[in-house]
């Protein structure tokens, strides 16, 4: 097994299914979260506006905030995300140079 081996560098074919499965169960987490939203803030958006008010816009922001928490982990942060792969890399070649300063 290589010294770099990690669950997001997975050396078997049998590791690559696995975290394959996992990106791919948690982004489409994220887009049923997403549908859900967007129906039901239409719904709320419909009340509201048969109410005359306006007050569909609160919860629409509210939820919002917590779909965008949920797409930035989703999409950036966790395994298979930009922001997480640039992470990877940077602690990479710090441990890189400080087993090659042995």
């Amino acid at each position: 097994m290589s010294a770099f081996h990690t669950p997001d560098h997975p050396a078997a074919p049998d590791d690559l299914d696995r975290l394959a499965r996992k990106r791919a169960g948690a982004k489409m987490g994220w887009l049923l979260h997403a549908c859900v939203y967007l129906c039901v803030n239409l719904a709320l958006a419909a009340l509201a506006a048969y109410q005359g008010r306006h007050w569909a816009v609160f919860p629409a922001l509210g939820w919002g905030l917590g779909l965008a928490i949920h797409g930035a982990a989703v999409w950036l942060a966790l395994p298979g995300g930009r922001l997480h792969a640039r992470l990877l890399e940077r602690e990479r070649a710090a441990i890189r140079q400080t087993l090659q300063r042995r």
